[in-house]
């Protein structure tokens, strides 16, 4: 029987080009093959490791995701989404790796007079899943020297623009270290297939006021790449 490989799931194309610079660091005699899933989404194999650049936002994400896990259903021992994210300062700052030990849908629920009510609470469904192989990574991250902040990673569907959202999330989701748009998508899918799931991010930017001249993007992928390039291949795919 074939080790499980590691599925890893990207919004755009340069971070699924970090993804690969860093994991061929790593694995310098693997292979690579590119094809086209079902969908348009473009999938690259090099050795263990496959990456699909599945779109911006959790229904994307979920979508990509879900046919990767379809197509092959045992061959995948962890799903993994990854790529850059804000972070919250002074927790994660830029150029830093975020683990994430848990994934949440920060966003999915609804405002009541109250506040906001997240669809748990409304009795509707799940915002939170857990994450896989956390300290084995986080281990392995800081031993290389790579600064890495490991707790809550919220995804939503609208980047925080303000001082204001982002203290509304940390009051909601205290040790939250960054925020995306695919991770809860990436994690629905592969609970769905039994797979387990893990979200790894670099920083590029604070959550907070949106300054896009403050944004360090080349940075983030820059240490996205590195992270790659470091990961515990030996216990992920074992």
């Amino acid at each position: 029987m074939s080790s499980p490989r590691v599925l890893v799931v990207t919004a755009v194309a340069p971070e699924a080009a970090a993804v690969l610079r860093g994991a061929g660091a790593a694995l310098p005699h693997a292979g690579e093959d590119t094809r086209t899933l079902p969908g348009g989404y473009p999938l690259t194999a090099l050795g263990p490791v496959d990456v699909v650049v599945g779109g911006v936002g959790p229904a994307a994400a979920a979508a990509a995701a879900a046919t990767a896990l379809a197509l092959t259903p045992t061959a995948y021992g962890l799903a993994v989404s990854s790529g850059i994210a804000g972070g919250f300062a002074p927790a994660a700052p830029i150029g830093s790796a975020v683990v994430a030990e848990a994934i949440v849908a920060a966003d999915l629920g609804a405002d009541t007079p109250d506040g906001f009510a997240d669809v748990t609470e409304l009795g509707f469904g799940r915002v939170r899943h857990a994450c896989a192989f956390v300290d084995p990574v986080v281990r392995r991250l800081r031993d290389a020297g790579l600064p890495a902040a490991t707790g809550p990673v919220l995804t939503v569907s609208t980047v925080t623009g303000s001082a204001e959202r982002a203290a509304e999330l940390l009051r909601r989701h205290p040790g939250a270290v960054a925020e995306a748009m695919e991770g809860f998508g990436v994690a629905e899918a592969a609970s769905g297939h039994g797979v387990p799931v893990l979200e790894l991010r670099t920083v590029s930017n604070a959550v907070g006021p949106r300054d896009r001249a403050a944004w360090r993007i080349g940075e983030a992928l820059d240490a996205l790449a590195a992270v790659f390039a470091r990961l515990p291949y030996e216990t992920l795919v074992r």
